[in-house]
Protein backbone atom coordinates (compact mmCIF):
# COMPACT_ATOMS: atom_id res chain seq x y z
CA UNK A 1 0.00 0.00 0.00
CA UNK A 2 1.40 3.63 -0.70
CA UNK A 3 1.86 6.13 1.49
CA UNK A 4 -0.55 8.19 -0.24
CA UNK A 5 -3.27 5.63 0.68
CA UNK A 6 -2.24 4.73 4.10
CA UNK A 7 -2.53 9.17 4.48
CA UNK A 8 -6.04 8.94 3.17
CA UNK A 9 -7.22 5.66 5.64
CA UNK A 10 -5.82 7.43 8.62
CA UNK A 11 -8.02 10.58 7.49
CA UNK A 12 -10.86 8.90 7.00
CA UNK A 13 -10.05 7.34 10.61
CA UNK A 14 -10.17 11.16 12.03
CA UNK A 15 -13.07 12.25 10.56
CA UNK A 16 -14.97 9.38 11.85
CA UNK A 17 -14.01 9.57 15.31
CA UNK A 18 -14.03 13.31 15.36
CA UNK A 19 -18.05 13.89 16.33
CA UNK A 20 -16.89 11.00 19.12
CA UNK A 21 -14.43 12.83 20.82
CA UNK A 22 -16.14 16.27 20.46
CA UNK A 23 -19.29 15.23 21.58
CA UNK A 24 -17.18 13.49 24.99
CA UNK A 25 -15.44 16.70 25.35
CA UNK A 26 -18.27 19.06 24.68
CA UNK A 27 -20.21 16.73 27.77
CA UNK A 28 -16.89 17.19 30.30
CA UNK A 29 -16.60 20.92 30.08
CA UNK A 30 -20.56 20.86 30.75
CA UNK A 31 -20.08 19.01 34.13
CA UNK A 32 -17.21 20.93 34.92
CA UNK A 33 -18.57 24.28 33.89
CA UNK A 34 -20.81 25.81 37.28
CA UNK A 35 -24.20 25.62 36.71
CA UNK A 36 -26.06 29.20 36.77
CA UNK A 37 -29.00 30.16 38.30
CA UNK A 38 -30.24 31.43 41.70
CA UNK A 39 -29.63 28.79 44.55
CA UNK A 40 -32.51 26.90 45.44
CA UNK A 41 -31.49 26.84 48.93
CA UNK A 42 -31.54 30.91 49.00
CA UNK A 43 -34.96 30.84 47.25
CA UNK A 44 -38.28 32.07 49.00
CA UNK A 45 -40.94 29.23 49.30
CA UNK A 46 -44.03 29.64 46.70
CA UNK A 47 -47.38 28.42 46.58
CA UNK A 48 -47.00 25.08 45.87
CA UNK A 49 -44.26 24.28 47.84
CA UNK A 50 -44.27 21.11 50.51
CA UNK A 51 -42.58 21.80 53.55
CA UNK A 52 -41.71 18.01 55.02
CA UNK A 53 -41.32 18.41 59.03
CA UNK A 54 -40.40 15.08 61.14
CA UNK A 55 -40.70 15.26 64.50
CA UNK A 56 -38.99 12.44 66.49
CA UNK A 57 -41.94 10.23 68.61
CA UNK A 58 -44.18 12.49 67.42
CA UNK A 59 -46.06 10.53 64.28
CA UNK A 60 -48.85 13.08 64.62
CA UNK A 61 -47.42 16.14 64.55
CA UNK A 62 -45.11 14.76 61.72
CA UNK A 63 -45.92 15.36 57.67
CA UNK A 64 -45.71 16.86 54.57
CA UNK A 65 -48.07 20.22 54.29
CA UNK A 66 -48.03 22.39 51.12
CA UNK A 67 -48.18 26.27 51.05
CA UNK A 68 -51.63 27.36 49.85
CA UNK A 69 -52.00 29.94 47.50
CA UNK A 70 -51.90 32.62 49.84
CA UNK A 71 -48.45 31.62 51.03
CA UNK A 72 -49.87 30.40 54.01
CA UNK A 73 -49.03 26.23 55.45
CA UNK A 74 -51.16 25.45 58.23
CA UNK A 75 -48.97 23.22 61.10
CA UNK A 76 -50.96 21.11 63.14
CA UNK A 77 -50.39 22.29 67.12
CA UNK A 78 -48.67 25.58 66.09
CA UNK A 79 -51.16 26.74 63.42
CA UNK A 80 -51.22 28.73 60.25
CA UNK A 81 -48.16 30.77 59.26
CA UNK A 82 -47.13 32.63 56.33
CA UNK A 83 -44.12 31.42 55.20
CA UNK A 84 -43.66 33.10 51.61
CA UNK A 85 -41.44 35.67 53.03
CA UNK A 86 -39.77 34.45 54.87
CA UNK A 87 -36.06 33.03 53.99
CA UNK A 88 -35.43 29.11 54.27
CA UNK A 89 -32.79 29.24 57.26
CA UNK A 90 -34.98 31.60 59.17
CA UNK A 91 -38.45 29.64 58.85
CA UNK A 92 -36.74 26.14 59.94
CA UNK A 93 -35.45 28.07 63.01
CA UNK A 94 -38.88 29.59 63.83
CA UNK A 95 -40.78 25.99 63.41
CA UNK A 96 -38.59 24.77 65.89
CA UNK A 97 -38.58 27.41 68.46
CA UNK A 98 -42.33 27.51 67.77
CA UNK A 99 -42.49 23.80 68.64
CA UNK A 100 -40.46 23.87 71.46
CA UNK A 101 -42.63 25.96 73.16
CA UNK A 102 -44.92 22.84 73.54
CA UNK A 103 -42.38 20.18 73.22
CA UNK A 104 -39.82 19.23 75.60
CA UNK A 105 -36.42 18.58 73.76
CA UNK A 106 -37.68 17.78 70.57
CA UNK A 107 -36.05 16.70 67.64
CA UNK A 108 -37.07 18.29 64.86
CA UNK A 109 -36.17 18.21 61.16
CA UNK A 110 -37.68 20.68 58.69
CA UNK A 111 -37.00 20.24 54.50
CA UNK A 112 -38.36 22.53 52.00
CA UNK A 113 -39.70 20.80 49.39
CA UNK A 114 -40.58 21.68 45.28
CA UNK A 115 -42.78 19.93 43.29
CA UNK A 116 -41.98 19.24 39.59
CA UNK A 117 -42.74 17.26 36.85
CA UNK A 118 -40.35 14.37 35.54
CA UNK A 119 -41.68 14.11 32.11
CA UNK A 120 -40.39 12.23 28.68
CA UNK A 121 -38.70 9.42 28.51
CA UNK A 122 -38.48 7.85 31.87
CA UNK A 123 -41.01 4.82 33.70
CA UNK A 124 -42.82 6.55 35.57
CA UNK A 125 -43.40 10.18 34.65
CA UNK A 126 -45.11 12.51 37.28
CA UNK A 127 -45.58 14.71 39.81
CA UNK A 128 -42.68 14.32 42.89
CA UNK A 129 -41.58 16.38 45.76
CA UNK A 130 -38.11 17.03 45.10
CA UNK A 131 -35.52 17.55 47.81
CA UNK A 132 -33.05 20.53 46.97
CA UNK A 133 -30.04 18.19 48.13
CA UNK A 134 -30.77 15.62 45.29
CA UNK A 135 -29.24 15.37 42.03
CA UNK A 136 -31.08 15.18 38.62
CA UNK A 137 -30.08 11.15 38.88
CA UNK A 138 -32.06 10.85 42.26
CA UNK A 139 -34.65 12.63 40.78
CA UNK A 140 -35.01 11.01 37.81
CA UNK A 141 -34.90 7.54 40.24
CA UNK A 142 -38.19 8.87 41.86
CA UNK A 143 -39.68 8.23 38.27
CA UNK A 144 -38.55 4.74 37.62
CA UNK A 145 -35.14 6.07 35.78
CA UNK A 146 -34.95 7.22 32.15
CA UNK A 147 -36.19 4.59 29.55
CA UNK A 148 -33.81 2.55 27.35
CA UNK A 149 -33.86 5.53 24.64
CA UNK A 150 -33.82 8.13 26.88
CA UNK A 151 -31.07 10.60 26.76
CA UNK A 152 -30.53 11.60 31.31
CA UNK A 153 -27.73 13.81 30.05
CA UNK A 154 -29.80 15.66 28.38
CA UNK A 155 -32.73 16.96 30.47
CA UNK A 156 -34.36 19.86 30.16
CA UNK A 157 -36.06 22.50 32.57
CA UNK A 158 -39.37 23.86 31.02
CA UNK A 159 -41.47 26.40 32.98
CA UNK A 160 -45.02 27.07 31.21
CA UNK A 161 -44.05 26.28 27.92
CA UNK A 162 -40.31 27.82 27.56
CA UNK A 163 -37.14 25.88 28.40
CA UNK A 164 -34.98 27.82 31.21
CA UNK A 165 -31.98 28.00 30.12
CA UNK A 166 -29.37 25.92 32.87
CA UNK A 167 -26.63 23.34 32.52
CA UNK A 168 -28.35 20.17 33.65
CA UNK A 169 -26.27 16.70 33.95
CA UNK A 170 -26.96 13.54 36.10
CA UNK A 171 -24.67 14.96 38.75
CA UNK A 172 -26.47 18.47 38.93
CA UNK A 173 -27.76 19.31 42.68
CA UNK A 174 -31.10 20.41 41.96
CA UNK A 175 -30.28 23.41 44.87
CA UNK A 176 -28.34 24.78 41.66
CA UNK A 177 -31.21 25.18 39.43
CA UNK A 178 -33.65 27.76 39.23
CA UNK A 179 -36.67 25.36 39.87
CA UNK A 180 -39.98 26.24 41.41
CA UNK A 181 -42.92 24.48 42.03
CA UNK A 182 -44.72 23.23 38.90
CA UNK A 183 -41.63 23.58 36.62
CA UNK A 184 -40.99 20.11 34.62
CA UNK A 185 -37.69 18.16 33.76
CA UNK A 186 -38.52 16.66 30.51
CA UNK A 187 -36.34 14.06 29.39
CA UNK A 188 -35.40 13.73 25.70
CA UNK A 189 -34.97 10.22 23.62
CA UNK A 190 -31.34 9.61 22.11
CA UNK A 191 -30.98 10.55 18.71
CA UNK A 192 -31.19 7.80 15.96
CA UNK A 193 -27.36 7.40 15.16
CA UNK A 194 -26.50 7.24 19.20
CA UNK A 195 -29.26 4.72 20.00
CA UNK A 196 -28.35 2.91 16.83
CA UNK A 197 -24.49 3.10 17.35
CA UNK A 198 -23.55 -0.43 16.81
CA UNK A 199 -25.65 0.13 12.99
CA UNK A 200 -23.43 3.15 12.39
CA UNK A 201 -20.18 1.66 13.75
CA UNK A 202 -21.00 -1.18 11.10
CA UNK A 203 -21.36 1.27 8.03
CA UNK A 204 -18.53 3.29 9.13
CA UNK A 205 -16.33 0.19 8.47
CA UNK A 206 -18.12 -0.75 5.50
CA UNK A 207 -17.83 2.52 3.75
CA UNK A 208 -13.92 2.57 4.85
CA UNK A 209 -13.49 -0.91 3.66
CA UNK A 210 -14.78 0.06 0.04
CA UNK A 211 -12.57 2.96 0.16
CA UNK A 212 -9.39 1.01 0.81
CA UNK A 213 -10.30 -1.48 -1.59
CA UNK A 214 -10.66 1.31 -4.51
CA UNK A 215 -7.35 3.09 -3.20
CA UNK A 216 -5.31 -0.42 -3.16
CA UNK A 217 -6.37 -1.29 -6.81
Amino acid sequence: MSRRSLILISALALVCAGPGRARAQSTDAEDASPVTGEALAQQFLRPGDIVRLTIWREPDLSGDFQVDETGVVVFPLIGPRTVTEVPPDSLRRQLVDAYSTYLRHPSIDVVLLRRVNVLGAVAKAGLYPVDPTMTIADVLALAGGPTPVGDPDKVRLIRDGETITARVSQRTVVGELPIRSGDQLYVPERNWATRNSNIVAAAITGAISVIVALIVR
